[in-house]
């Protein structure tokens, strides 16, 4: 990764703004610029960038960082780094608007004093990461590949009456012996009518005896994340679900299609539900189409509608329709899908036919 180009990206954007240097204390952004990944510290981008944290981070700030100057601070990490700008020739300072909460933006101003301005910035990193280097993309490929290898052994523990927190800890498990460093997110196993909550995540409730099972999940590895959600069927599905699923289906396959380069995000998610509004399924699909995803499992672009976002190569995104009848079942498709030079490639290697067990 060339962190140091990342940030001269950066510093190109906030001399844009006009604004001296960047106060990045969101972690995923730090690690992006600078390439630190434990769990505290914060990277003052300025034309000379100067990481900062403390002592038990000393060895492995000194091995990761790359393009800044790293200080081992005593106390508190934000205000060693208020001591720095203090002293610096920074008079507009950004700060992370949508990250730094309301107490550590006062205690920033009291120690700053009134020298410095505080000027909010909105997306300046974020920005940045939707466009995918070559290495990232194949950070991204091999999270997506591991994900998809646990698929099969986790349907042979699919049964009726194995609470779905069982089938999630076994997912979970075999997730981290296949050299996952963590779940991108809290696994969703839902089961039954429970299949009709979006966000399902897994429960004591049993695998039901005859329904859809929502299996949504995602692995974290060499940092990057990976997103993917099957819907199988324990049991024998009527005509009415198997055309259920043939109109999910079709809908995602006509949302993949519409990933192409220039054209806006907003036109992934209108196909998506084109094809729900002609089956008068429209109403039952209450999220997004898609988002981004890197080093956090959500991020810009999002695939919603109206979004104007222009589709970029480069740019990763998941294509997840779905819809949720209540009280009765649910259904979600979801691959990861890649903008390329010409259209798409889709990530996820994973059967979409529905699975009975």
């Amino acid at each position: 990764m060339d962190h140091p180009a990342r940030l001269h990206r950066l510093l190109f954007e906030l001399e844009r703004r006009k604004i001296d240097a960047l106060l990045v204390t969101h972690l995923p952004n730090v690690r992006y610029l600078c390439g630190f990944t434990g769990s505290a510290g914060i990277l003052v981008a300025a034309s000379r960038p100067v990481f900062f944290t403390d002592g038990r981070y000393s060895e492995q700030s000194r091995a990761e960082v790359q393009g800044a100057r790293v200080v081992i601070g005593k106390g508190p990490t934000l205000a060693v780094a208020a001591q720095h700008i203090s002293r610096s020739r920074i008079v507009r300072l950004g700060i992370e608007a949508d990250h730094l909460t309301v107490a550590l933006r006062s205690q920033l101003a009291s120690a700053l004093g009134k020298g410095i301005k505080l000027v909010p910035v909105s997306g300046a990193v974020e920005t940045l990461r939707m466009i995918k280097e070559p290495a990232e993309i194949e950070a991204i490929r091999s999270a997506v590949n591991l994900a998809a290898r646990l698929l099969k052994p986790l349907l042979r523990g699919i049964r009726p009456g194995v609470p779905e927190t069982t089938v999630a800890a076994r997912l979970e498990y075999m997730a981290r012996r296949a050299g996952a460093e963590a779940m991108s997110f809290e696994t969703i196993v839902a089961s039954g009518p429970r299949s009709a909550l979006p966000h399902g995540v897994a429960s004591t409730a049993p695998i039901a005896r005859d329904g859809f099972v929502v299996l949504d999940y995602g692995v974290i590895l060499n940092g990057y994340c990976s997103d993917m959600t099957r819907t199988v069927y324990v049991g024998k599905p009527g005509e009415e679900e198997r055309a259920l699923y043939r109109v999910v289906l079709e809908a995602q396959l006509a949302a993949i299609t519409a990933v192409t380069p220039g054209s806006p995000a907003g036109e992934v998610d209108e196909a998506a539900r084109s094809v729900l509004k002609r089956a008068r399924l429209a109403k039952f699909f209450t999220h997004s189409t898609g988002h981004g995803v890197g080093l956090e499992v959500h991020e810009l672009p999002r695939l919603a509608t109206r979004q104007e976002q222009v589709l970029q190569p480069g740019m990763v995104v998941t294509v997840e329709p779905g819809v949720y009848l209540p009280g009765r079942c649910g259904i979600r498709i979801e691959d990861m899908v890649l903008v390329t030079e010409r259209g798409f490639e889709v990530l996820t290697p994973a059967t979409k036919d529905l699975i009975e067990l």
